[in-house]
C-alpha cells in the first residue's frame, strides 16, 4: 500500500484569522461550503475547531463513497487537522498571512491507497478528482469570507 496524496492552495482576500475560523466553524460556515459531493452531514460533538467530531458521506466518484467520522485538531496556530476515524485520511488545512489583509490556505489530504493495479488507478485518478472537490470549497471559503 502507498500513501496517496492531494494537494491544492488558494490566496483568498481576507484576514487569516477570519479564514480559519470560517473553516473551522464546523456548525455554522462548513456545511455552506460543502460541494454535492457531500451527503449526510453531522456534527456529532463540538462544532467549533479542536475536540469536533463530525461525520459525512464523501461521494468523490460515482462508485467511491467514503463514510467518514472527522476528529478535529488544531496543533499550531493556523492548522486545522481532520482525521477519519473510519479510515487512514488526514486532511490538513493551513492558513497563513499571505500580505496585508489575505490569507494563503493549502488543503492537503492522505490516505494509504491500495495494492496492485487498482491502487495504480487510485493513486492516479484519486488525487485530482479530490483536489477538484478541495478547489470548490476553497471558491465558497473565499465568497464567505472576502467582503
Amino acid at each position: 500500500m502507498a500513501q496517496v496524496e492531494a494537494t491544492t492552495r488558494r490566496e483568498i482576500a481576507a484576514d487569516p484569522e477570519d479564514v480559519f475560523d470560517a473553516l473551522a466553524d464546523y456548525s455554522g460556515t462548513r456545511p455552506k461550503l460543502l460541494t454535492e459531493h457531500f451527503s449526510e452531514y453531522e456534527v456529532r460533538e463540538g462544532g467549533d475547531g479542536k475536540g469536533s467530531l463530525v461525520h459525512w458521506k464523501l461521494q468523490a466518484t460515482q462508485k467511491r463513497v467514503r463514510d467518514c467520522l472527522v476528529e478535529a485538531d488544531e496543533p499550531t496556530d493556523g492548522q486545522l487537522v481532520e482525521k477519519d476515524r473510519n479510515s487512514s485520511m488526514v486532511t490538513t488545512w493551513t492558513v497563513t498571512p499571505a500580505g496585508e489583509g489575505r490569507a494563503a490556505v493549502t488543503v492537503i489530504t492522505t490516505w494509504n491507497g491500495a495494492g496492485g493495479i487498482g491502487g495504480f488507478f487510485e493513486r492516479t485518478f484519486a488525487p485530482k478528482g479530490l483536489v477538484r472537490i478541495y478547489d470548490a470549497m476553497l471558491a465558497r471559503l473565499a465568497a464567505e469570507t472576502e467582503k
